[in-house]
């Protein structure tokens, strides 16, 4: 069985993932910056966007594929995994400002409704109440 939900939503994942690492090399071949941070802000706030990206993706990935693979995905979970993707790139997108932004915010929140969403249904459809 092909999980193609899954299967997409992992892709966009690697495609993502390889883009914060493009936006981390950037920022470290403009300031000659081997190794950690280099004390450069910008820096550490693209570190640590696809350090919460490589976090979070893959509980959502579990438990999409787990979803998919009980055959109760239906319709709606690639709706719920290309949101979730979106909320990522937004999150990573605001990290570059050192205070608050908009994107930051509503990509964190998109990723934890997300993933308590997602939970939920997986134990609804473990207690076979799904």
């Amino acid at each position: 069985m092909i999980l193609q939900t899954t299967l997409a939503l992992a892709a966009a994942a690697a495609i993502i993932n390889l883009w914060l690492s493009i936006r981390i090399g950037r920022v470290r071949m403009a300031e000659k910056i081997i190794h950690g941070d280099g004390g450069n802000a910008l820096l550490l706030h693209r570190m640590r966007a696809q350090a919460n990206f490589v976090e979070n993706v893959p509980l959502a990935l579990i438990l999409i594929g787990t979803i998919e693979l009980s055959g109760k995905g239906g319709q709606w979970l690639p709706i719920v995994g290309a949101i979730f993707m979106l909320g990522r790139v937004a999150h990573c997108l605001g990290m570059d400002s050192s205070g608050p932004t908009k994107p930051r915010s509503i990509g964190a929140l998109i990723t934890m409704l997300t993933l308590l969403g997602l939970a939920i249904i997986a134990v609804l459809i473990a207690l076979g109440l799904f």
